[in-house]
């Protein structure tokens, strides 16, 4: 009657086994770490290279490391102490970045697990720590929002001015006038057929008459207030996409980037000690540029010979071959408006997919008809530094806005490639206006708190279900335990974030999780006094009050679900915290406790007394 079959009874203990197991690395601590990454959107890392010019730099300068791990973006050296990590940083610093004016490597401070390397290869990783438990900073961003409506009626203006030129509209001029764009006609017949051109090609502009003089009228354009809010949510939105790829480079682990309010971001780095690095990488610009490469003969080898000829500018390619480059411009990555990873629908190849605005399609239409076969190259340029992203061989006149770059290049770079052009740069200027840091002894000091405030509450459970239910209460601390045990193992393998409310949602998980025990123990008691044997008791009390548990732990997940769903920041931690903890409660109330109870009485033919408090019978 009391007995689980034995695969019941197997697989309950792997489960616990497991758990056990991916508890363990939040026991160790972290250690000082310094992390290399590529400072360049041309520059991939190779991990293995890296790995091995971290390990023979470190080892000219005779200094000693735990471990060297690396991953597809980035490369940390694990040290013992903060002295060694500061040593060790300054030494990585000169062996990969000997130009410190034009730095190809980001090499910052970090912290690392301090895991033993059995754990780390079956990915049994610590919890990630938030901001008030890990230290770190908090930045709050502005967005400036004039300058994105600015930046779109300048877009605007130029688009205006390529419309009426293939409408046949004449007209005396387009400017920018504050928010507004006005176009200016000679006579009315004109500025309608201006009208009627617009209407057709957009909907986005608020159009309305001006007349100033008598052979002066004007067609005033505003951006309609959709289409302003589209702008403002396009350019939070490509902000926050640009600041995740920005954040990557500093190997922050589970960064928080959302946005507060209408124009401001919240960036929360845990865990980043280098905060003047931090800054440095957030406030980043990039800007795209398409300019022709000057294939003259003998041209290259008078530049390598440290004669650039007039007008032309000497840069790399991604492989590191020297290319000349005419300084026009050709096009500005304002025109750009997406960018596409795909394929060659001839070859087959790995390629990207460009699509330009109108002013942008005319130019590379009018560009690319006058230089088949010759090369255009598309250059990244961050702090003043430029690269060459790609340099194609123009095949044919390009219009329509679409154009494809192919050519030696893997999917993997494609979509690199890709994303670095629809990414690369922000959307609208920011500004930093809040700068707050955590430092790593407050963190330590919420984490103390906190696990106090948990330890603290689970021997006052502890001792009052001993006091009343004896060994029935003995079992059900086990259960508990085993109940907080497997919640930070779901919390480290799932590699979610815990903050303070996760703290306090474990706290509030252990008065959950104690509930189902004191429903099953009360349960079985009211068995007895019916008159039911000791075994049937305990069956009817487990079969009984499982129902009565699942009622109340599935409401109580409906509000933890809402809060998942609605909730952001602090009150989304706790939610996932409460939920895991509901799940994992079930899981040891019932199967755990059961499990260990049958051990203890289920093998014994005839019960005459269950040990659960001086009221059970």
């Amino acid at each position: 009657m009391n007995r689980y079959p034995l695969w019941k009874n197997i697989l309950i203990g792997l489960v616990l086994i497991w758990g056990l197991l991916y508890t363990l690395p939040n026991f160790y601590g972290e250690v000082p770490a310094v992390q290399v990454s590529s400072a360049k959107a041309t520059l991939r890392l190779d991990p293995a290279t890296t790995t091995d010019r971290v390990g023979n730099a470190l080892k000219s300068a005779g200094i000693e490391h735990t471990g060297i791990f690396s991953d597809a973006n980035s490369v940390r050296a694990r040290f013992r102490d903060t002295e060694t990590q500061l040593r060790a940083k300054d030494v990585i610093e000169q062996a990969f970045n000997p130009d410190p004016a034009d730095p190809s490597y980001v090499v910052a401070l970090n912290l690392l697990s301090a895991s033993p390397t059995w754990l780390t290869s079956i990915q049994a990783l610590p919890m990630y720590l938030g901001l008030d438990l890990r230290g770190g900073v908090h930045f709050l961003l502005e967005v400036d929002m004039p300058g994105a409506l600015t930046k779109r009626l300048d877009s605007t203006t130029g688009d205006l001015r390529t419309l009426m030129r293939d409408k046949s509209v004449r007209h005396a001029g387009i400017t920018r006038e504050g928010n507004t764009v006005v176009i200016r006609f000679r006579d009315v017949a004109q500025r309608e057929a201006g009208r009627r051109a617009i209407l057709d090609s957009t909907n986005d502009l608020q159009l309305a008459d001006r007349d100033d003089a008598a052979d002066d009228f004007k067609l005033v354009a505003t951006l309609t207030a959709q289409a302003q809010q589209t702008m403002r949510e396009f350019a939070i939105k490509q902000n926050i996409t640009t600041l995740h790829n920005r954040i990557n480079e500093l190997g922050v682990a589970e960064p928080v980037i959302q946005q507060q309010g209408a124009e401001r971001i919240v960036v929360q780095l845990p865990g980043v000690q280098d905060v003047a690095k931090a800054k440095d990488i957030l406030g980043r610009t990039a800007t795209l540029e398409v300019r022709m490469v000057d294939d003259t003969p003998g041209a290259i080898e008078q530049a390598l010979a440290g004669s650039v000829p007039f007008g032309t500018e000497l840069y790399n390619e991604r492989g590191g071959s020297p290319l000349l480059v005419q300084k026009q411009v050709v096009l500005t990555g304002d025109r750009l408006t997406d960018a596409q990873p795909g394929f060659d629908g001839q070859t087959n190849e790995p390629a990207v997919h460009l699509t330009l605005d109108a002013a942008g399609a005319r130019i590379f239409r009018d560009v690319t008809r006058e230089s088949v076969g010759k090369r255009m190259a598309i250059l990244l340029f961050e702090k003043g530094k430029g690269e060459v992203v790609t340099a194609p061989v123009i095949r044919s006149e390009i219009g329509g806005g679409r154009v494809q770059i192919s050519g030696q290049m893997s999917t993997v770079e494609a979509n690199d490639v890709a994303l670095l052009l629809r990414a690369g740069s922000l959307a609208a200027p920011m500004e930093i206006i809040e700068e707050r840091t955590v430092g790593p002894s407050l963190g330590a000091e919420n984490i103390t708190k906190g696990a106090n405030s948990v330890i603290w509450g689970f021997l006052a459970i502890a001792v009052f279900m001993i006091v009343y239910y004896t060994l029935f209460g003995l079992v059900s601390v086990v259960a508990l335990t085993f109940n907080l045990v497997l919640l930070v193992a779901l919390l480290s393998l799932l590699q979610a974030t815990l903050t303070l409310p996760g703290i306090a949602a474990m706290a509030l998980t252990l008065g959950m999780a104690i509930d189902a025990n004191v429903l099953i123990n009360e349960r079985i008691r009211e068995e007895l006094r019916n008159g039911a044997s000791p075994q049937a008791a305990i069956a009817a009390g487990y079969d009984r009050a499982f129902d009565t548990i699942l009622d109340a732990n599935i409401t109580t997940l409906i509000a933890g679900v809402a809060l998942l769903v609605f909730g952001s920041g602090p009150v989304r931690g706790f939610a996932v915290v409460h939920c895991l903890g509901i799940l994992t409660s079930m899981f040891s109330a019932i199967m755990v406790s059961r499990m260990a109870i049958n051990f203890i009485y289920g093998r014994q033919r005839k019960v005459t007394k269950l040990h659960l408090g001086q009221s059970a019978n």
